[in-house]
Protein backbone atom coordinates (compact mmCIF):
# COMPACT_ATOMS: atom_id res chain seq x y z
CA UNK A 1 0.00 0.00 0.00
CA UNK A 2 1.74 2.97 -0.92
CA UNK A 3 -1.20 5.69 0.28
CA UNK A 4 -0.38 7.43 3.54
CA UNK A 5 -2.56 8.57 6.56
CA UNK A 6 -4.42 12.28 5.89
CA UNK A 7 -4.16 13.97 8.80
CA UNK A 8 -5.07 17.39 8.99
CA UNK A 9 -2.36 18.37 11.69
CA UNK A 10 1.07 19.74 10.24
CA UNK A 11 4.14 16.94 9.73
CA UNK A 12 6.37 16.66 12.00
CA UNK A 13 4.03 17.79 14.97
CA UNK A 14 5.04 15.16 17.69
CA UNK A 15 8.61 14.77 16.28
CA UNK A 16 10.49 13.17 19.02
CA UNK A 17 7.77 12.46 21.08
CA UNK A 18 6.73 9.19 22.68
CA UNK A 19 3.46 8.34 22.51
CA UNK A 20 2.00 5.13 24.26
CA UNK A 21 -1.47 3.99 22.63
CA UNK A 22 -3.17 1.18 24.79
CA UNK A 23 -5.45 -0.85 23.15
CA UNK A 24 -3.63 -0.63 19.88
CA UNK A 25 -3.95 -3.65 17.93
CA UNK A 26 -6.98 -2.71 16.46
CA UNK A 27 -10.16 -0.19 16.01
CA UNK A 28 -9.60 3.60 17.31
CA UNK A 29 -6.61 2.68 18.53
CA UNK A 30 -5.35 1.51 15.93
CA UNK A 31 -6.04 4.16 13.61
CA UNK A 32 -4.73 6.47 16.65
CA UNK A 33 -1.17 5.23 16.20
CA UNK A 34 -1.21 5.25 12.87
CA UNK A 35 -1.96 9.29 12.62
CA UNK A 36 0.67 9.78 15.52
CA UNK A 37 3.68 7.81 13.44
CA UNK A 38 2.70 9.60 10.29
CA UNK A 39 3.12 13.24 12.46
CA UNK A 40 6.68 11.78 13.35
CA UNK A 41 5.82 10.38 16.97
CA UNK A 42 7.81 6.64 18.06
CA UNK A 43 4.11 5.02 19.06
CA UNK A 44 4.34 2.32 21.45
CA UNK A 45 1.55 -0.21 21.28
CA UNK A 46 0.52 -1.63 24.48
CA UNK A 47 -2.16 -4.24 24.74
CA UNK A 48 -2.85 -8.64 25.45
CA UNK A 49 -2.90 -9.84 21.87
CA UNK A 50 0.66 -10.35 21.02
CA UNK A 51 -0.27 -11.07 17.13
CA UNK A 52 -2.19 -7.81 16.79
CA UNK A 53 0.40 -5.65 18.24
CA UNK A 54 2.92 -7.00 15.51
CA UNK A 55 0.13 -6.61 12.94
CA UNK A 56 -0.38 -2.87 13.99
CA UNK A 57 3.62 -2.23 14.32
CA UNK A 58 4.45 -3.92 10.64
CA UNK A 59 1.94 -1.79 9.06
CA UNK A 60 3.23 1.35 10.53
CA UNK A 61 7.07 0.74 9.81
CA UNK A 62 5.55 -0.20 5.96
CA UNK A 63 4.28 3.65 6.08
CA UNK A 64 7.46 5.01 7.36
CA UNK A 65 6.49 5.32 10.99
CA UNK A 66 8.46 4.55 14.20
CA UNK A 67 6.99 1.72 16.22
CA UNK A 68 7.25 -0.59 19.04
CA UNK A 69 4.78 -2.88 20.88
CA UNK A 70 4.75 -4.85 24.40
CA UNK A 71 2.09 -7.65 25.66
CA UNK A 72 0.54 -6.30 28.81
CA UNK A 73 -2.64 -6.76 30.65
CA UNK A 74 -3.43 -3.90 31.98
CA UNK A 75 -5.45 -4.71 34.74
CA UNK A 76 -2.49 -6.55 36.23
CA UNK A 77 -0.40 -3.90 38.63
CA UNK A 78 3.07 -5.58 38.13
CA UNK A 79 2.30 -5.97 34.33
CA UNK A 80 1.94 -2.31 33.85
CA UNK A 81 5.06 -1.23 36.31
CA UNK A 82 7.10 -3.55 34.77
CA UNK A 83 5.76 -2.22 30.70
CA UNK A 84 5.58 1.28 31.24
CA UNK A 85 9.71 0.74 33.31
CA UNK A 86 10.65 -0.60 30.05
CA UNK A 87 9.32 1.74 27.79
CA UNK A 88 10.82 4.72 30.16
CA UNK A 89 14.74 2.80 29.49
CA UNK A 90 14.12 2.73 26.25
CA UNK A 91 13.06 5.86 25.38
CA UNK A 92 13.30 8.14 28.36
CA UNK A 93 10.65 9.61 28.95
CA UNK A 94 6.83 9.12 27.97
CA UNK A 95 5.37 12.78 26.09
CA UNK A 96 1.52 11.16 26.08
CA UNK A 97 -0.56 8.26 27.18
CA UNK A 98 -3.76 7.23 25.00
CA UNK A 99 -5.71 5.47 27.66
CA UNK A 100 -7.83 3.53 24.84
CA UNK A 101 -7.42 -0.24 26.34
CA UNK A 102 -11.17 -1.29 26.84
CA UNK A 103 -14.25 -3.22 26.27
CA UNK A 104 -17.74 -4.50 27.47
CA UNK A 105 -20.69 -7.20 26.06
CA UNK A 106 -24.59 -6.30 25.78
CA UNK A 107 -26.51 -7.73 28.51
CA UNK A 108 -29.25 -6.04 30.84
CA UNK A 109 -28.27 -5.44 34.15
CA UNK A 110 -29.84 -8.73 35.86
CA UNK A 111 -28.41 -10.77 34.07
CA UNK A 112 -24.58 -9.84 34.97
CA UNK A 113 -22.79 -11.65 37.10
CA UNK A 114 -20.28 -10.70 40.14
CA UNK A 115 -16.99 -11.53 37.43
CA UNK A 116 -18.77 -9.76 34.45
CA UNK A 117 -19.04 -6.93 36.27
CA UNK A 118 -15.65 -6.92 37.81
CA UNK A 119 -14.25 -7.96 34.54
CA UNK A 120 -15.63 -4.57 32.52
CA UNK A 121 -14.83 -2.21 35.67
CA UNK A 122 -11.49 -3.76 35.81
CA UNK A 123 -10.92 -3.17 32.20
CA UNK A 124 -12.40 -0.17 31.26
CA UNK A 125 -11.51 1.90 34.42
CA UNK A 126 -8.70 0.25 36.79
CA UNK A 127 -6.81 -0.44 34.19
CA UNK A 128 -7.27 2.98 32.54
CA UNK A 129 -6.16 4.25 35.93
CA UNK A 130 -3.20 1.87 36.54
CA UNK A 131 -1.60 3.19 33.43
CA UNK A 132 -1.76 6.89 33.76
CA UNK A 133 -0.81 6.57 37.42
CA UNK A 134 2.13 4.26 36.51
CA UNK A 135 2.98 6.84 33.32
CA UNK A 136 2.68 10.06 35.39
CA UNK A 137 4.69 8.31 38.70
CA UNK A 138 7.53 6.72 36.26
CA UNK A 139 7.66 9.34 33.59
CA UNK A 140 5.26 12.87 33.38
CA UNK A 141 5.60 13.63 37.22
CA UNK A 142 9.18 14.72 36.16
CA UNK A 143 9.04 15.87 32.53
CA UNK A 144 5.33 16.56 32.20
CA UNK A 145 2.99 15.40 29.65
CA UNK A 146 -0.66 14.89 28.12
CA UNK A 147 -3.27 11.67 28.75
CA UNK A 148 -6.12 11.69 26.74
CA UNK A 149 -8.52 9.30 28.51
CA UNK A 150 -11.45 6.91 26.46
CA UNK A 151 -14.77 7.15 27.83
CA UNK A 152 -18.39 6.48 26.15
CA UNK A 153 -21.51 8.13 24.89
CA UNK A 154 -22.83 7.77 29.12
CA UNK A 155 -25.05 10.94 28.81
CA UNK A 156 -28.20 9.19 29.82
CA UNK A 157 -26.26 6.02 30.79
CA UNK A 158 -25.83 2.87 28.98
CA UNK A 159 -28.74 0.70 28.94
CA UNK A 160 -28.14 -2.96 27.75
CA UNK A 161 -24.27 -2.25 28.84
CA UNK A 162 -24.50 -0.84 32.37
CA UNK A 163 -21.03 -2.53 34.14
CA UNK A 164 -19.38 -0.19 30.83
CA UNK A 165 -21.77 3.13 31.40
CA UNK A 166 -20.35 3.10 35.00
CA UNK A 167 -16.90 2.30 34.75
CA UNK A 168 -16.75 5.11 32.10
CA UNK A 169 -18.59 7.41 34.15
CA UNK A 170 -15.72 6.60 36.94
CA UNK A 171 -13.33 7.28 34.26
CA UNK A 172 -14.78 10.74 33.67
CA UNK A 173 -14.46 11.66 37.27
CA UNK A 174 -11.06 9.91 37.56
CA UNK A 175 -10.16 12.36 34.16
CA UNK A 176 -11.49 15.69 36.50
CA UNK A 177 -9.48 14.21 39.85
CA UNK A 178 -6.30 13.33 37.51
CA UNK A 179 -6.49 16.91 35.56
CA UNK A 180 -6.45 18.99 39.04
CA UNK A 181 -3.99 16.56 40.80
CA UNK A 182 -1.80 16.34 38.10
CA UNK A 183 -1.41 19.96 36.85
CA UNK A 184 1.49 20.80 39.40
CA UNK A 185 3.82 18.42 37.54
CA UNK A 186 2.82 19.93 33.62
CA UNK A 187 0.51 17.21 32.90
CA UNK A 188 -3.05 17.60 31.51
CA UNK A 189 -5.68 14.87 31.53
CA UNK A 190 -8.96 14.62 29.00
CA UNK A 191 -10.92 12.33 27.68
CA UNK A 192 -13.11 11.85 24.19
CA UNK A 193 -16.21 10.22 24.22
CA UNK A 194 -17.11 8.97 21.01
CA UNK A 195 -20.54 7.90 19.85
CA UNK A 196 -21.53 5.78 17.30
CA UNK A 197 -18.12 4.59 15.18
CA UNK A 198 -18.31 2.58 12.67
CA UNK A 199 -14.92 0.32 13.96
CA UNK A 200 -14.24 -2.78 14.17
CA UNK A 201 -15.13 -3.09 18.24
CA UNK A 202 -18.16 -3.70 16.40
CA UNK A 203 -17.42 -6.94 15.23
CA UNK A 204 -16.98 -8.12 18.70
CA UNK A 205 -20.62 -7.95 19.04
CA UNK A 206 -22.94 -11.40 18.10
CA UNK A 207 -24.38 -11.87 15.00
CA UNK A 208 -28.08 -11.03 16.50
CA UNK A 209 -26.84 -7.31 17.57
CA UNK A 210 -26.48 -6.72 13.67
CA UNK A 211 -29.42 -5.17 12.94
CA UNK A 212 -29.46 -3.23 15.99
CA UNK A 213 -26.45 -1.82 15.53
CA UNK A 214 -27.20 -1.18 11.52
CA UNK A 215 -30.40 1.12 12.90
CA UNK A 216 -28.31 2.79 15.21
CA UNK A 217 -27.66 5.54 12.58
CA UNK A 218 -31.32 6.78 12.82
CA UNK A 219 -30.93 8.26 15.90
CA UNK A 220 -27.97 10.18 15.27
CA UNK A 221 -29.04 14.15 13.90
CA UNK A 222 -25.77 13.62 11.93
CA UNK A 223 -27.67 10.70 10.39
CA UNK A 224 -24.55 8.61 10.20
CA UNK A 225 -21.85 6.89 12.16
CA UNK A 226 -18.73 8.52 12.89
CA UNK A 227 -15.14 7.13 12.20
CA UNK A 228 -12.25 5.86 13.56
CA UNK A 229 -10.00 9.35 11.95
CA UNK A 230 -12.88 11.40 13.34
CA UNK A 231 -12.39 9.97 16.49
CA UNK A 232 -8.41 10.18 15.87
CA UNK A 233 -8.52 13.57 14.95
CA UNK A 234 -9.64 14.65 18.44
CA UNK A 235 -7.63 13.16 20.22
CA UNK A 236 -4.19 14.11 18.19
CA UNK A 237 -5.84 17.29 18.93
CA UNK A 238 -6.10 17.17 22.77
CA UNK A 239 -2.49 15.84 23.07
CA UNK A 240 -1.41 18.70 20.45
CA UNK A 241 0.31 22.15 22.07
CA UNK A 242 -3.03 23.69 20.59
CA UNK A 243 -4.45 21.89 23.19
CA UNK A 244 -2.56 23.36 26.25
CA UNK A 245 -5.00 25.02 27.99
CA UNK A 246 -7.90 22.51 27.84
CA UNK A 247 -7.27 19.81 30.79
CA UNK A 248 -9.84 18.11 32.69
CA UNK A 249 -12.61 17.98 30.01
CA UNK A 250 -14.29 15.54 27.82
CA UNK A 251 -14.42 15.96 24.23
CA UNK A 252 -17.73 14.94 22.89
CA UNK A 253 -17.09 13.05 19.50
CA UNK A 254 -21.05 12.05 18.63
CA UNK A 255 -22.82 13.67 16.09
CA UNK A 256 -24.98 15.13 18.62
CA UNK A 257 -27.08 12.05 19.59
CA UNK A 258 -27.22 12.77 23.33
CA UNK A 259 -29.29 15.34 22.53
CA UNK A 260 -32.07 13.41 20.89
CA UNK A 261 -35.27 13.15 23.05
CA UNK A 262 -38.41 11.12 22.60
CA UNK A 263 -41.00 12.86 20.46
CA UNK A 264 -38.90 14.47 18.61
CA UNK A 265 -40.35 12.69 15.38
CA UNK A 266 -37.20 11.91 12.29
CA UNK A 267 -34.04 13.05 13.69
CA UNK A 268 -31.31 12.03 11.17
CA UNK A 269 -30.05 14.35 8.47
CA UNK A 270 -31.16 13.24 4.83
CA UNK A 271 -28.29 11.93 2.15
CA UNK A 272 -27.71 15.25 0.75
CA UNK A 273 -27.18 16.83 3.92
CA UNK A 274 -24.69 14.88 5.22
CA UNK A 275 -22.58 15.42 2.08
CA UNK A 276 -22.04 19.08 3.15
CA UNK A 277 -18.61 20.04 3.64
CA UNK A 278 -19.23 20.84 7.66
CA UNK A 279 -20.34 17.72 8.38
CA UNK A 280 -19.88 14.88 5.58
CA UNK A 281 -17.32 11.89 7.22
CA UNK A 282 -13.43 12.75 7.39
CA UNK A 283 -11.61 10.25 5.24
CA UNK A 284 -8.07 10.22 7.00
CA UNK A 285 -6.98 6.44 7.42
CA UNK A 286 -6.04 5.04 4.58
CA UNK A 287 -6.22 1.68 6.20
CA UNK A 288 -9.90 1.78 7.14
CA UNK A 289 -12.29 -1.26 6.55
CA UNK A 290 -15.65 -0.91 7.61
CA UNK A 291 -17.01 -3.43 10.49
CA UNK A 292 -17.98 -6.43 8.47
CA UNK A 293 -21.78 -5.85 10.09
CA UNK A 294 -22.44 -3.16 7.70
CA UNK A 295 -21.63 -5.49 4.54
CA UNK A 296 -24.59 -8.35 5.94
Amino acid sequence: MTASYRSVFRPGLFAGRTILVTGGGSGIGRCTAHELASLGAHVVLVGRKLDKLQHVASEIVVDRGRCTFHACDIRDEQSVQDVVQAIVVAHGRIDGLVNNAGGQYITPLEKISAKGWDAVVATNLTGGFLVARECYLQSMQAHGGAIVNMVADIWGSMPGMGHSGAARAGMVSFTETAAVEWAKSGVRVNAVAPGYIASSGMDQYPPEAGPMLREMRETVPAGRFGNEAETSAGIVFLLSPAASFISGTVLRIDGARPQVRMGWGQVAAPQDAQQRDAVKPFDGFHRYVAPKVFGE
